[in-house]
């Protein structure tokens, strides 16, 4: 696999969960690592930069620090996400617009910050944190889906459109073993259950998603551009989902 040193790679999202994990396999394989989200957590990986990724002027602000500090960019994963569930006929306004800012609009944003930023002679890498929600109905979930769907085309029409200075992938999980999943699910014993009814026999942990990130990023991808992984573990049974709790804010996807 190739060796990070020497690159930048900046993750948003990356304080918890799925965004933790991926910033700190792209450290261990030598990057330099900075990661953008809302609150700084106790315990953190490489630089941290306070940033509300819904909002396009913070994003800049974050990328402006960036370059300044930085000079360049090699990889971007898109990782913040997530969305308030609830019952498609009565979602509020407000929660939907607040859906898209963070899923779709703050991964364009953050691109389109990245972009100037990476050499011009080609090499680096988006990878965009998508969700199997973007093609499987699942109740309670209707607006995280669609902006997950939003995400799966922007990423292919970036690739498009950046190449070859840039390749653009999406990393499309299944379950994965966090803990807003496991409060999602009810608690570990629920969350293993569901586990151990997947193909593999098991949910995906944190450092699964990581590694296919690391993969797409790397000279290894070279050639694969506007495609998605999917890293469901074999697929789902029927009846895996169900309802979600409208009272709960979760990414089931655990980024």
């Amino acid at each position: 696999m190739t060796s990070f040193t020497g690159r930048v790679a900046v993750v948003t999202g990356g304080t918890r969960g799925i965004g933790r994990a991926v910033a700190a396999r792209f450290e261990a394989a030598g990057a330099a690592v900075v990661t953008l989200a809302r609150t700084e957590p106790a315990r953190g990986v490489g630089r941290f930069i306070a940033a509300d990724l819904g909002s396009r002027e913070a994003v800049r602000a974050a990328f402006a620090t960036i370059a300044a500090e930085f000079g360049h960019v090699d990889v971007l994963v898109n990782n913040a996400g997530g969305a308030r569930p609830g019952a498609a006929l009565d979602y509020s306004e407000a929660a939907a617009r607040a859906a898209f800012d963070l899923n779709v609009l703050g991964a364009l944003y953050a691109a389109q910050c990245v972009h100037p930023l990476t050499p011009a002679h080609g090499g680096a890498a988006i990878v965009n944190i998508g969700s199997v929600a973007a093609t499987r109905p699942s109740p309670g979930t209707a607006v995280y889906a669609a902006a997950k769907a939003a995400l799966a085309s922007l990423t292919k029409s970036l690739a498009l459109e950046w190449a070859p200075r840039i390749r653009v992938n999406c990393v499309v999980p299944g379950p994965v073993l966090t803990e807003s999943l496991t409060a999602y699910y009810g608690g570990p014993e629920a969350a293993a259950l569901i586990g151990r009814g997947l193909p593999m026999g098991r949910m995906a942990e944190p450092v699964d998603i990581a590694n296919a990130c690391l993969f797409l990023a790397s000279d290894e991808a070279r050639q694969i551009s506007g495609a998605e992984l999917v890293v469901h573990g074999g697929g789902e049974p029927p009846g895996f989902n169900r309802v979600a709790h409208v009272e709960r804010t979760v990414d089931p996807a655990g980024g």
